[in-house]
């Protein structure tokens, strides 16, 4: 559960970023910037639907399934361990 959470600060924070670079390029003007501008913003807006359902449906899912979660937790970690001790 730690590991999602790290997650999904990770991608509040980049959301956060995006705003924050939408903000200090507002005052840039011409057709190409402002098609990007458009863009960038509803891919926020997406993000942060889908931040909010994701963390619903997960806590909703772990909460059913708690033995899975913590056996796909640990399936992760393992994985993990193994492509990290690689070098």
């Amino acid at each position: 559960m730690d590991a999602t959470n790290n997650f999904m600060n990770d991608l509040r924070a980049v959301i956060a970023d995006a705003e924050e670079l939408l903000r200090a390029t507002a005052d840039q003007a011409g057709p190409r910037v402002e098609e990007v501008r458009a863009r960038a913003e509803e891919s926020l807006r997406m993000a942060r639907e889908h931040l909010q359902g994701a963390g619903a449906e997960l806590d909703s899912q772990v909460r059913a399934h708690p033995w899975a979660a913590v056996g796909i937790a640990a399936a992760i970690g393992l994985v993990a361990g193994i492509l990290l001790s690689r070098k």
